[in-house]
């Protein structure tokens, strides 16, 4: 298909043309892309001409259209720089110790802004814009909201057992069978690798015994200190990081974790450990890896309960809702994540069809994505999410 008047956002990206699967100058000067890529510049085009939409009707207030809707990485004209900073303070209730910081945090959330439009562009599926992590730089949202220790898992970790893969229903969510807790809120502490251990084992505690009870992250914060005797210096570190498997390491050898009211969370990892041996409510059974096939991941959802997954997060500082199904999407894990359930039909305008999607719960309070969850696509290992997924079994604490 001949691609003489690519966008602009593309040209941008001239020198990275295999990966946007262009192919070289023709004689007669046109330039050509394959299948997928004109599908997209297609579907950017119609965006161009007739607006933006709502991605799976999911409703986007004002403000965020005003900041995603078609203008390619621009600054958007509707609202001046300093209306939509002030909207955004009321808000999400922020406030700035100085002047000086106020106008440091106003200059990250117009790169911010423009960064929202460009991921809209490279995921228009999704909608993108405004959140609570707009006024911080990429490598503080990385410092405070994510956490994932290690980028591979270890070399010794014992594999899931191959299941069978017919008769897999065509959609299916825990949280409609009472196996997922609300939505947790981390804070500014990176502890996602605590809130995926404990939602995974807060699930095969559900599957053994019929009651969900909520876990204590806090004390994997703590107390949970489990290395990898393989990586040195790689151990689980409260705010700073850690690994779903070692924290189910951890949990099998202290023989447990408390529920979340003898042990709340605080969001701090200065404390001491605190842990009370008396009032253990769940124990590991044992723990695997799910292989890299995705058939596989969800007979093992559907089996055994929510699934401790790692991803990488760079569109989600910007997600609002919809299916996330980008272009482009580093496979660099460094955020853990709750795989809760998975649906056949989520509409991506770019393939003109619908996409079939995994279901994630989050760990950054309800006011984040879709109530606390993200969509994101399935089928191609998208931003790393089928890299490192691991399933835990629990002990039926009740007939002990």
């Amino acid at each position: 298909m001949p691609l003489n008047n690519a966008p602009s956002f593309l040209v941008s990206f001239k020198k990275k043309k295999k990966t946007f699967g262009l192919r070289k100058k023709e004689k007669n000067g046109i330039w050509r892309c394959s299948f997928d890529v004109c599908y997209f510049l297609l579907f950017l085009s119609w965006r161009d001409l007739y607006g933006d939409f709502s991605a799976g009707g999911f409703q986007v207030d004002p403000l965020i259209e005003q900041v995603t809707d078609g203008h390619d990485g621009a600054e958007p004209p509707l609202l001046t720089a300093e209306h939509r900073f002030s909207l955004f303070k009321k808000r999400f209730k922020k406030s700035y110790v100085s002047q000086e910081e106020h106008g440091y945090r106003f200059k990250v959330f117009q790169y911010n802004l423009r960064r929202a439009a460009r991921h809209q562009k490279l995921d228009p599926s999704a909608t993108h814009g405004v959140t609570q992590f707009s006024d911080l730089t990429p490598g503080e949202f990385r410092k405070a909201y994510l956490g994932l220790r290690r980028l591979r898992l270890p070399k010794d970790a014992t594999e899931a057992p191959i299941l069978p893969i017919d008769n897999l229903p065509e959609d299916f969510d825990w949280r409609e069978k009472g196996a997922v807790s609300p939505v947790k809120n981390q804070g500014s502490c990176g502890s996602c690798w605590s809130f995926s251990t404990t939602g995974a084992l807060e699930g095969a505690n559900f599957l053994a015994t019929g009651k969900l009870v909520s876990l204590s992250e806090q004390q994997l914060v703590d107390c949970d200190h489990e290395c990898d005797p393989e990586e040195k210096g790689s151990c689980d570190s409260g705010c700073n990081g850690g690994l779903m498997n070692s924290a189910f390491e951890y949990t099998l050898k202290a023989g447990g974790l408390l529920r979340e009211e003898d042990y709340p969370y605080t969001g701090t990892d200065r404390g001491t450990c605190k842990f009370d041996k008396t009032k253990i409510a769940a124990k590991v059974a044992n723990f695997s890896v799910v292989s890299l096939d995705e058939d596989q991941i969800a007979a093992n959802l559907v089996k055994n309960g929510p699934l401790a997954v790692a991803i990488n997060a760079v569109y989600m500082q910007t997600y609002i809702g919809g299916i996330s199904c980008p272009y482009i999407c580093s496979k660099r894990l460094d955020h853990g994540v709750l795989l809760v359930g998975y649906g056949s039909a989520g509409y991506a305008p770019v393939r003109m069809k619908e996409k079939p999607y995994w279901i994630i719960k989050n760990s950054w309070g309800q006011n984040w994505g879709e109530n606390g969850f993200y969509k994101i696509c399935r089928g191609r290992n998208i931003c790393g999410v089928d890299s490192m997924v691991s399933t835990v079994a629990a002990v039926n604490t009740d007939s002990q």
